[in-house]
């Protein structure tokens, strides 16, 4: 695995707090119905991504996750001015405005989506990486999906076929202890997530998803045995995220001492303490990278904001391939 510097703690500790305050700025904006329709966060559960990125080669390595999905394709790359444009339906979005919250892509960086539909993610996961064995490409692909996903019976077909065909994956389950509202406990016999993969004989473990380098640690080890052709692994983060399910959700399935008990162990506060008690960098030093991250997220709500929505035309471009849209009974002005 390449190794943890100082550098990586600081890395670590800017971007997990640009992505927690891009998130927050995300809350804000959705009240003032800059944003529309569904919004998932990823507060809390951010040293999961970060350990994630710093075991994979970015610009080779693929990822693919659900509709918790803004700030993934930052990590790998995507500029946060476009992902926020695309939240706010404007054309400068990386889906020009049409895909929205739930479906954020981005090609050129690896990021194959922000899927909707539960567990929908998973047999495209395999697929890609089906697709790069055939191809002798050395990729790997990162499949993230979270435990109501468990749930689904594609996960097992998919689970099934990867080590059938030893393809190159990893399965990463980020349990954050509930689905929309429903705890773990109570969509199973069992709590052990990890332990599906003994089923299939695939190398499974659980990890501690709000320290980044245990992640980084179980992630480099899958990656390295699904590029050396050694098939897939199936992992569970156990985290924990800090706001709803969605924007809409009351939350009353959980109290509010069971959310601040979790912020004791807030993986940006980890860094930031390993940081301070080895001397990587000086509170003076995190206090700039406070102000230039909310400086950043000011940035990308204003570009977002004076950003034109796509004209309505792109809409039907993008669904019908014949341009004068033989099954409209209204054409267009």
């Amino acid at each position: 695995m390449k190794k943890i510097t100082k550098e990586t703690y600081v890395d670590w500790y800017k971007n997990m707090l640009f992505w927690r305050k891009f998130e927050d700025k995300l809350a804000a904006v959705y009240i003032q119905q800059k944003v529309r329709g569904f919004l998932h966060l990823y507060n809390g559960q951010e040293a999961v991504l970060a350990g994630a990125l710093h075991a994979i080669e970015l610009g080779k390595d693929r990822m693919i996750t659900a509709y918790r999905n803004h700030v993934q394709p930052i990590g790998m790359g995507e500029d946060p001015k476009r992902v926020m444009a695309e939240l706010f339906g404007k054309a400068t979005g990386t889906s020009s405005g049409l895909g929205g919250s739930m479906h954020i892509f981005s090609k050129k960086y690896k990021f194959h989506g922000g899927h909707g539909i539960v567990g929908g993610q998973i047999p495209l996961g395999a697929g890609m990486a089906f697709g790069d064995k055939y191809f002798n490409r050395d990729n790997v692909t990162l499949c993230f999906l979270g435990d109501g996903a468990v749930r689904q019976g594609t996960l097992h077909e998919t689970l099934n076929l990867a080590t059938l065909w030893e393809l190159p994956v990893v399965f990463i389950v980020e349990n954050n202890g509930y689905a929309m509202g429903t705890s773990v406990a109570r969509t199973a016999s069992h709590q052990d997530i990890w332990k599906l993969g003994l089923g299939y004989e695939m190398p499974c473990e659980p990890v501690d998803g709000m320290n980044p380098v245990l992640v980084a640690k179980s992630i480099d080890k899958a990656v390295k045995r699904a590029r050396s052709g050694k098939g897939p692994s199936f992992l569970e983060m156990k985290t924990y995220r800090y706001r709803g399910h969605s924007m809409s959700d009351a939350q009353k399935y959980r109290t509010k001492d069971e959310v601040e008990e979790y912020k004791k162990i807030d993986p940006i506060i980890q860094v930031k303490d390993v940081i301070l008690k080895k001397k990587y960098a000086k509170q003076i030093d995190l206090d700039n990278i406070d102000q230039l991250v909310k400086d950043k997220v000011l940035e990308c709500e204003k570009f977002a904001d004076e950003s034109p929505y796509p004209d309505k035309k792109l809409m039907y471009d993008a669904v019908y391939e014949q341009k004068d849209y033989p099954f409209l009974q209204h054409k267009l002005d």
